[in-house]
């Protein structure tokens, strides 16, 4: 019997269709005059298994001038491992106590038909309190959003479709 879902046969199949895109996950790809921080994570489905086709794309509107060198300043786009795992490395473009986030992030995947959007902020910034975004989540919500440093410059966050843990995702109209 295969442990693959219902969900899992339909598409869109973009982990294939999109492997020749934008991976600017090497720090010789990433051209930038800001410092940087890395988001580690793993993407999982509501079971809690790690989801291995799907793709991660973050924005950072904030990161333009500081990746003038890049092909698409302030974009990535990284699939996700085969146990779900993912890496971002991008430029630290926002003050650490603004309460903007490090990243906007939409995530595709198997079985997904809409496309869904989110955004991280990093826990040691001491404007969280104040976010104009994330004080729009309800707070037993507001952790799903929040990355935990775990060395310099070195995050963690992980990525819940559905469940109790499930990461909030916005809708933009």
């Amino acid at each position: 019997m295969s442990n693959i879902t219902t969900a899992q046969t339909i598409g869109p199949f973009s982990h294939a269709a999109w492997q020749w895109a934008v991976d600017t996950t090497s720090a010789e790809q990433l051209h930038t005059s800001a410092a940087t921080i890395t988001i580690n994570g793993t993407i999982y489905d509501g079971d809690g298994t790690p989801i291995n086709d799907a793709q991660i794309e973050a924005w950072q509107p904030d990161s333009a001038g500081a990746e003038a060198a890049q092909a698409l300043p302030g974009f990535r786009r990284v699939p996700s491992g085969e146990q779900g795992e993912f890496s971002l490395r991008l430029s630290q473009c926002v003050a650490p106590t603004s309460g903007t986030p490090a990243t906007f992030i939409t995530v595709f995947a198997r079985g997904l038909v809409k496309h869904q959007f989110s955004a991280v902020f990093l826990d040691d910034d001491s404007g969280l309190a104040d976010s104009p975004i994330l004080t729009q989540v309800p707070a037993a919500r507001r952790p799903t959003l929040i990355a935990r440093k775990t060395a310099p410059g070195v995050y963690h966050w992980d990525i819940w479709m559905q469940s109790d843990k499930e990461t909030a995702f916005f809708d933009y109209v």
